[in-house]
């Protein structure tokens, strides 16, 4: 299965498995140091401080199984297509951006709005941006949701993943799930995917 995958996505998809696995070598608590802690936590005795690497390392981390299977499972499906539309150096670049803006939002929005947070973990940031990705390269192609089991254009499965996102998100619904940090990884790759095409359209001017 892993030679059917693309480098950059292989890559990402081992080194979050090997993360999870030395959770039970070394135990869960050695690795909370690479989870996203608040910049400003309510309780400091029960939280350990904000370092910039956090920004990036939390999404390799995940505690539980399920966690991992989903977000891995999303990586599997949609990642290589992807990685072979941008190019790997680009898709690299794509991923953590994607990271980063998610992990940027949820700091953001427990600073504004005083939320009480415990560490962000899982790579479910860096998943919406390819899932936007996806969604824009691909919008046609038909996706099938498990339950309720109905076939949908990609580009309509990510626009009602995302209002979705954002109903919960606004509505404090689903505790425990960085909502925001969802749609700051898909703002991220949205942005980023403009300035590209921006870009690119600046280069065709000038050959032209």
């Amino acid at each position: 299965m892993l030679r059917n995958l693309t480098p950059t996505v292989r890559a990402i998809l081992i080194a979050n498995l090997l993360i999870f696995a030395a959770q039970y070598v070394v135990a869960p608590e050695a690795l909370l140091s690479l989870a996203l802690w608040p910049l400003h936590s309510a309780n400091p005795a029960d939280s350990l401080p904000f370092r910039p690497w956090q920004l990036l390392s939390y999404g390799f981390v995940h505690f539980e199984f399920w966690h991992l299977f989903t977000n891995m499972f999303a990586l599997y499906m949609f990642g290589s297509d992807v990685e072979r539309l941008l190019g790997s150096r680009h898709f690299q670049i794509f991923y953590v951006v994607c990271v980063v803006g998610a992990a940027l939002a949820q700091q953001l929005v427990t600073a504004t709005m005083h939320v009480t947070a415990g560490p962000t973990v899982g790579a479910s940031g860096g998943i919406f941006g390819l899932l936007l990705c996806f969604g824009m390269a691909f919008p046609q192609r038909q996706l099938m949701l498990v339950f309720p089991p109905i076939p949908m254009p990609a580009w309509v499965f990510v626009t009602l993943y995302g209002v979705l996102e954002l109903f919960l998100g606004v509505f404090s619904l689903n505790q425990g799930v960085a909502h925001f940090a969802h749609l700051g990884g898909m703002a991220a790759g949205f942005l980023l995917i403009m300035y590209w095409r921006a870009q690119a359209r600046s280069r065709h001017r000038q050959i032209s």
